[in-house]
């Protein structure tokens, strides 16, 4: 059982350590290049356009991995309304955006150029991008499924550098029209590397009553499941001064970027999860205890090696950054929970217990919301690193109550 998961971790790691070498110098780059003022502002337009986005497949590209999971011919059935549903709802999703960072995050001073930008990349670009790679990762090409994430991180490196090089009057601008366009660039690259071309427009059709149905709760899940990696920055863009915010923004992606194995090691499970998550109760069981076990080991000691290293940061992003170093050490405590939840959500999924994903990641949401409120206020910076942890091991404790409870009642009823 382990040796096959285990050998596709390794393989899927390798992609997602260049995947993690990419965000890193982005990140810097960017980072750099905006000071914490501007990049403050930018991660947090960004982060709602992300979070938005996760809803513009309505939990299709899910729906598209699942059944090819289990069957590799029902490409042919989700592809024609996964396509159309994207199309469609990313549009609408991109008027609200547009609504939202107008209004509730005018404060930014970000431009509308910068918004279109974004939000075409996130809301439609991207959400479209989801749908070759799910196909990939269903019939088991999970390092291939993580390239064609990584393509567009790596050409929005290469927008950075260039960037960074020309030395433009407006950077922001120009980076954000650079992050379009690898997006655009990516999801050609994608469509090419498909073994079989998606389906012909006039084939395309709504879909049905029972496919949203079934659809539904796989997209409020995506929703869920990338607000708490995202919505800690939108947030710090409204509780805290713009330069705060640049620099929580900064520590918590380097902190995101560095979880990365865990994410590997679920997703190399994920397929086989799916196959047997309802079928073979014993298996996966076993199978969840192992992820367990390997992710709780991992976090820890990656968060013992950032509590050590969170000086370097300081040297890293500049006198600009202060008190990254800090920051980054007050987010080690909320790794461990971080790396649990992420585990625990897939799992919920893969056993077809959409919903109480749902459930549990909800209550993190609404837990982060309150705690940064009122901890921000009292302590400044440092008061949404610990709203975040207090909302991640929530979760965490929450998600794998579930999995428990959910794997005693079916023993029972058996």
């Amino acid at each position: 059982m382990r040796g096959p998961i285990a050998r596709a971790t390794l393989r899927t790691s390798t992609v997602l350590g260049l995947r993690l070498f990419v965000q890193a110098g982005t990140l810097l780059l960017v980072a750099r290049m905006l000071g914490p003022h501007d990049f403050g502002a930018f991660a947090g337009v960004a982060a709602l356009a992300v979070m938005l986005g996760t809803l513009s497949t309505f939990g299709t590209h899910i729906v598209l991995l699942a059944e090819v999971s289990r069957d590799p011919q029902r490409r042919a059935t989700v592809l024609p309304f996964a396509l159309s549903t994207t199309l469609i709802c990313g549009s609408l999703l991109f008027a609200l955006y547009l609504l939202l960072a107008t209004t509730l995050l005018g404060e930014a001073g970000i431009g509308l150029n910068v918004l279109i930008a974004l939000g075409i990349a996130e809301l439609i670009l991207q959400p479209l991008l989801n749908l070759p790679g799910a196909e990939h990762q269903g019939h088991g090409r999970i390092a291939t499924s993580q390239l064609l994430i990584t393509l567009p991180l790596a050409l929005r490196l290469l927008a950075a550098g260039t960037v960074w090089l020309l030395h433009p009057i407006d950077p922001l601008r120009d980076y954000a029209w650079g992050y379009l366009g690898a997006s655009a660039l990516a999801l050609f690259i994608a469509t090419l590397s498909l073994r079989q071309a998606w389906p012909a427009l006039r084939d395309w059709r709504l879909p049905r009553l029972a496919e949203l149905r079934h659809a539904a709760g796989y997209a409020v899940l995506n929703l869920t499941a990338t607000g708490p990696s995202e919505l800690d920055k939108t947030l710090a863009l409204k509780l805290l001064p713009l330069a705060a915010a640049g620099v929580y923004a900064a520590s918590a992606r380097v902190i995101g970027a560095l979880t990365l194995p865990v994410l590997a090691q679920m997703l190399s499970a994920m397929p086989r999860l799916f196959r047997e998550g309802q079928t073979d109760r014993a298996r996966s069981g076993r199978l969840l205890r192992w992820v367990f076990a390997a992710t709780l080991g991992y976090s820890l000691l990656l968060a013992a090696a950032l509590w050590v290293a969170a000086p370097l940061f300081d040297l890293l992003f500049g006198s600009r950054y202060q008190a990254i170093g800090e920051t980054i050490r007050w987010l080690t405590l909320a790794v461990p929970g971080m790396a649990l939840r992420i585990v625990a959500g897939s799992a919920l999924m893969t056993l077809g217990k959409p919903w109480m994903r749902v459930g549990f990641e909800a209550v993190g949401l609404t837990s982060l919301l309150i705690v940064s409120a009122s901890f921000v206020p009292r302590l400044g910076l440092a008061g949404m690193p610990l709203a975040l942890a207090c909302a991640e091991w929530a979760m965490a404790i929450l998600g794998w109550s579930y999995i428990i409870y959910q794997h005693k009642s079916t023993g029972a009823a058996k």
